[in-house]
């Protein structure tokens, strides 16, 4: 399944710079890593205080995944 679009929706609704955001979905190690990349002044707006931004972005794709027995991670590049 792909999850990317999912992501990519999200994420694009977050930041100042929707142009700028960049999904990938990777398979590694059996599990499935979506990378995703934003413009530096909106990395904070990803990642919200604390994580929370991220966190919740992670279990609704966690959840999806689970219902396909995938194990999948969010991950926020910083480059």
């Amino acid at each position: 399944m792909e999850y990317t679009p999912l992501v990519e929706y999200c994420v694009k609704r977050l930041v100042d710079e929707p142009d700028e955001v960049k999904v990938e979905q990777v398979k590694d190690r059996g599990a499935i890593q979506i990378r995703v990349q934003v413009a530096p002044n909106d990395i904070g707006k990803v990642i919200g205080r604390n994580g929370r931004v991220v966190n919740a972005l992670r279990h609704l794709v966690t959840a999806l995944a689970s219902k396909e027995k995938q194990r999948v991670y969010v991950k926020v590049l910083t480059d």
